[in-house]
């Protein structure tokens, strides 16, 4: 390949990385310093309203959704791939016994085919209902023109933000006790910013893209968690004694939104250190920010020190949106269909969705009867180390839902 042929490639990679920027980084907005949370109702539902105190603009959460008719909340349902569309079943299930007042559009959307349409329409549905309950999609390894759905619909809809909860579960064994961590992700740059490409065979050049703005987002945003829900420490997690520029800048804004919150104690951890550490002492962290790929690998840390991806609920959180799936993206594509998947980490997603609604006392109830199944080991699934079906298991659950 010729110079001149490298350098056309060459400039077409730093135009794409010029639309990139001027497309993409506009979201999350800067966040107010301090802050304090109320609650509001408008439209008969209860929102969420981040009032700025000193300086700053103001940072509202996403509103429950707009789009309820008959009492009744629509939420967009994506079964999803693999073990997906049972999970999906397990929790609508649920939700009937329980009268919860939610009725699911549901969008069958696959990453197994070649179909863009049926993603266009996901994001369609989710920009009209305003919440989203989404199962995972496969993302296919040999297919180069394959991009991920799942990073095609967090981008589509701004969800700058992926929140996992990694909490040890009474009744489930595991080699660490006590863990009750909260990975928060920034979700739309990094090295999954989709700027790659081969400049001559054998040789790919990648970028990875940190940006100010959403550094300083995602870090605003797990500083304002940690004062809601009354944690005592943030950490950062990077690897700037190597990547200087791009890390660097992730922990300076890191850092600098910090002073902000006096009360809340700050720490930095390399990357590779901070795998070490969570596998042999994981109480010691609280609430984790980090960004793309690093979250990624230490939310499937968290998952495992807690009994797997089938524990740990997890959200997307856009200024507009939210949409709830497992914390640990794993599709399940070997175990689909034979009825041996633990529904536990897609339920606790959904009773999520029930308190970002306003449904406390459904979320309460279905959350009581999870809790209550799997503390008895006949209730395990396979991944816990048990032989239940997901049908005993679901089984299980709705008796302790009928009877309470």
């Amino acid at each position: 390949m010729s110079v001149l042929s490298r350098s056309t490639r060459s400039l077409g990679l730093l135009s794409r990385v010029a639309t990139y920027s001027r497309t993409s980084f506009q979201e999350p907005q800067t966040v107010g310093v301090a802050t304090t949370w109320s609650q509001w109702e408008g439209c008969g539902q209860h929102r969420r309203h981040l009032a700025t105190e000193q300086g700053g603009s103001s940072y509202r959460q996403p509103a429950p959704s707009n789009s309820m008719y008959g009492g009744r909340h629509t939420v967009t349902l994506i079964p999803g791939d693999g073990i997906g569309p049972e999970l999906a079943a397990c929790v609508k299930e649920v939700f009937r016994v329980a009268n919860c007042p939610v009725h699911f559009e549901e969008i069958n959307v696959s990453g197994l085919i070649s179909d863009t349409a049926a993603i266009d329409d996901a994001v369609k549905s989710i920009r009209r209902n305003g919440v989203g309950l989404k199962g995972i999609l496969k993302t296919k390894l040999d297919d180069v023109d394959h991009h991920s759905l799942n990073v095609t619909l967090r981008v589509g809809l701004k969800l700058f933000a992926n929140v996992v909860l990694c909490k040890s579960v009474p009744g489930i064994n595991t080699r660490h006790k006590e863990v009750d961590i909260v990975v928060i992700r920034e979700n739309t740059e990094g090295e999954y910013s989709g700027l790659e490409h081969e400049s001559v065979p054998g040789v790919v050049e990648g970028l990875k893209i940190i940006t100010s703005e959403k550094s300083r987002g995602i870090a605003k945003y797990a500083f304002d968690y940690a004062t809601r829900h009354g944690r005592k420490k943030v950490t950062a997690i990077h690897k700037a004694n190597i990547m200087k520029l791009s890390d660097g800048l992730f922990l300076r804004e890191c850092t600098s939104v910090a002073e902000g919150y006096p009360s809340i104690e700050f720490n930095s951890m390399i990357i590779d250190n901070c795998c070490m550490q969570l596998v042999s002492r994981p109480q010691q962290f609280d609430v984790m920010v980090m960004p793309n790929l690093y979250g990624n690998i230490v939310g499937n840390i968290g998952a495992g020190l807690v009994g797997g991806a089938g524990i740990c609920p997890g959200r997307n959180v856009g200024r507009e949106y939210v949409v709830f799936e497992q914390g640990a993206r794993h599709v399940g594509l070997d175990l689909a269909f034979q009825n041996v998947a633990n529904p536990t980490a897609m339920l606790l997603s959904s009773v999520q969705m029930l308190r970002h609604l306003g449904n406390q006392s459904h979320a309460d109830r279905i959350e009581s009867a999870i809790y209550k199944t799997v503390s008895q080991p006949k209730n395990h699934t396979r991944d816990l180390g048990g032989t239940a079906s997901t049908s005993a298991y679901l089984s299980s659950l709705l008796s302790y839902l009928k009877n309470d």
